[in-house]
């Protein structure tokens, strides 16, 4: 698969170059962000300032920081010391990559020096402290000293021993039906008499395991679908070493095709309910541009999970996504392997993408505060992770980089040169509000190559939990939109919400194209 050049560290260092002589060209504007930071703290000196953190912004959410003036003082000095400096940043007239690249960076250094971090200046910190004696502190140093050596120097976010794959997550009963060096299969036991003569066949990501389907009891994707009649097959994949380097996409690609093939012969059906999550979506939809390519006629429908394909033509309003690609990048750089990816150095990398949320809550709760991390299905699965080939690593980024599949850009593989307007089977697209990873309007762009009829879906949370949405929360909402919205915008304007999961909407899509009921197999 013929791929871009990769950009390196190299390119981080020359776009901090070009901010650096355009901010010396433009003195003016961090002179008037100076000056508004500092008139924004005499106005909190005299009790004056309504500079508040931003929604979702948890760091503050102890009432001392409002209600004793020293902590208040403190909170919105940080707040427009470091709200100058990303206005600075978003006012220079520099490449938007470039100014992406400079934002990371910035973020990383604003969020590390955030008053919350520090004993001293966190209020709730103090005041456990103050309740425990210091047994805290001293508990949060063993809790230091374990994770800098076992957790690959990030803080715990899940407590693991409160989890047993096959005890109490991935429990659904099935079987491996079919393996190659990529791939096995595993098709799940029928619960019901009959089931839908069309099966449904899951494509996990490669850089996790896929269990993330089959989480708790009552929280399993595969258990609800087998609940309600489908016949369902996984794929797991191989984790690999440096020995399989070399493996790229279009191997990928072709093991998926021999898992297909085979989960149509064990059912007897010449289609497929195809199901993609992630890159294991980006590999999916290759997969059902290829058998077009090649006269098959094997997928019944797509569903598209959180993932991003096409992104030619979208890059400005889905430049979250640009964060993936450098931090897939900035996985290189902490990776010591060769030829292999490692799991732990890539959830580093992501950890870093978002670190108030994924580094310094832990920091604080497990180190400051001495308490135990939670115990949480989705972040043991994320915690258990697996390795990626530098090849497919390569692939992926390439691809992106790109602008995704489309009729001139498309990747080829197996001769074929591939693009999205090959698939026309049904696609119900679903992406998630708060997705860090693949950002909602990123995976809304790919409905505009596809050549079949689909349907977009917006669920309200982030990249797993939008995933793992069982009904039951009364906090749950999804959006949809009849219409055939060009826009991310435009989808927004004309949305409809509704109350609870888009698992059972799903569910009724599914069935449309599941097939009639036959007997369930033993």
């Amino acid at each position: 698969m013929a791929r871009k050049r990769m950009e390196t560290s190299a390119d981080l260092a020359a776009s901090m170059t070009r901010l650096y002589a355009q901010a010396l060209t433009q003195p003016a504007k961090a002179w008037s962000e100076s000056l508004a930071a500092s008139a924004e703290m005499v106005k909190s000196l005299g009790g004056r300032s309504q500079i508040t953190p931003e929604k979702g912004d948890k760091r503050f959410k102890d009432p001392v920081w409002t209600s004793n003036p020293g902590y208040k003082l403190m909170m919105e000095g940080y707040l427009a010391w470091s709200g100058a400096l990303t206005r600075w940043l978003e006012s220079l007239n520099v490449p938007a990559r470039d100014r992406l690249r400079a934002k990371l960076l910035l973020g990383l250094v604003t969020d590390a020096l955030a008053p919350t971090n520090a004993l001293l200046t966190n209020p709730t910190a103090m005041k456990e402290t103050l309740d425990q004696g210091g047994k805290n502190l001293l508990t949060g140093m063993k809790n230091f000293l374990s994770d800098m050596t076992s957790n690959n120097g990030l803080p715990s976010m899940v407590d693991k021993s409160k989890f047993l794959l096959g005890g109490n997550l991935g429990v659904s009963k099935g079987r491996v039906v079919h393996s190659d060096d990529h791939l096995e299969l595993i098709q799940y036991t029928p619960t019901t008499d009959e089931v839908h003569a069309v099966p449904v066949f899951i494509v996990p990501p490669q850089i996790n395991k896929f269990y993330i389907w089959d989480l708790a009891p009552g929280r399993s994707i595969v258990e609800y679908l087998v609940a309600n009649g489908h016949q369902v097959f996984i794929v797991s994949w191989r984790n690999p070493t440096a020995a399989q380097a070399t493996w790229g996409l279009e191997g990928y690609v072709e093991a998926l095709d021999g898992a297909a093939e085979a989960a149509c012969e064990i059912t007897g059906s010449d289609r497929l309910n195809v199901v993609g999550a992630c890159s294991g979506g980006i590999t999916a939809a290759l997969l059902l541009a290829l058998w077009s390519a090649r006269g098959i006629e094997r997928a019944a429908s797509f569903s598209l999970f959180v993932a991003v394909v096409d992104v030619e033509g979208g890059k400005d309003s889905a430049m979250g996504l640009f964060a993936n690609i450098e931090t897939l990048e900035l996985a290189k750089l902490f990776s010591r392997s060769k030829g292999v990816l490692e799991g732990r150095d890539l959830e580093r990398a992501f950890a870093w993408l978002r670190p108030n949320d994924l580094i310094w809550a832990y920091w604080v709760n497990n180190y400051l505060l001495g308490q135990e991390p939670p115990a949480f299905d989705i972040l043991f699965w994320n915690a258990d992770t697996t390795n990626l080939p530098a090849a497919l690593h390569g692939d992926l980024i390439g691809l992106l980089e790109a602008g995704g599949m489309t009729e001139d850009i498309g990747p080829v593989l197996g001769g074929h040169k591939l693009d999205l307007g090959r698939i026309t089977c049904d696609t119900y697209v679903l992406g998630g509000e708060s997705d860090h990873i693949t950002p909602w309007d990123g995976c809304f762009l790919t409905t505009r190559g596809l050549g079949g009829d689909w349907q977009f879906v917006l669920s309200q949370s982030g990249h797993i939990q939008s995933l793992i949405n069982p009904p039951g929360n009364p906090k749950a909402r999804f959006l949809t939109n009849p219409a055939n919205s060009a826009t991310p915008e435009e989808f927004l304007a004309g949305a409809e919400t509704h109350a609870g999961s888009w698992w059972p909407h799903w569910l009724d899509w599914l069935k449309q194209r599941a097939g009639a009921r036959v007997p369930a197999p033993a």
